[in-house]
């Protein structure tokens, strides 16, 4: 692939950085599976990259903990039976992943007091369903 990936803005991974693998992919196909290595593997050192910023690079090593190993992310694809097809899906999945771990953490919410007006339209939704519900047993309303 000779575009750069670009994560936000003006990030970009340059393809020097990214590490391609290739496989055969499982699944139906016929013989042209046996025949073609079309699943992709794309691998990104995050822990030494110097594309992102410092932040950035922090902030998605702390969120993609879980799916790193040794400070590596990598993404498959094997979805289509074209190899470069899945090279542009597994492109495109590392830079959502990465946009997705390297946005600013959401502004924090700050608590509000419940308008009166919904109290008491829950209140009076609650006594109306239990109305109905002993209005269902066959006794009295008393």
């Amino acid at each position: 692939m000779s575009e750069p990936v670009v994560i936000r803005g003006s990030v970009v991974l340059p393809e020097s950085e990214l590490r391609w693998r290739f496989s055969r992919s499982s699944g139906p196909g016929g013989q042209h599976v046996n025949t073609t290595d079309s699943r992709v593997e794309v691998s990104l050192d995050l822990a030494a990259t110097s594309a992102l910023p410092e932040v950035w690079r922090e902030r998605a090593l702390e969120r993609l903990s879980g799916r790193l190993v040794d400070g590596v992310l990598t993404v498959a694809a094997s979805e289509h039976r074209s190899q470069w097809r899945n090279r542009e899906v597994a492109v495109r999945r590392m830079a959502s992943l990465l946009a997705e771990a390297t946005a600013p953490p959401p502004r924090p919410r700050r608590a509000r007091k419940v308008p009166r007006s919904v109290n008491e339209r829950r209140l009076r939704e609650k006594k109306r369903r239990g109305d109905t519900k002993r209005g269902r047993s066959g006794g009295g309303w008393d």
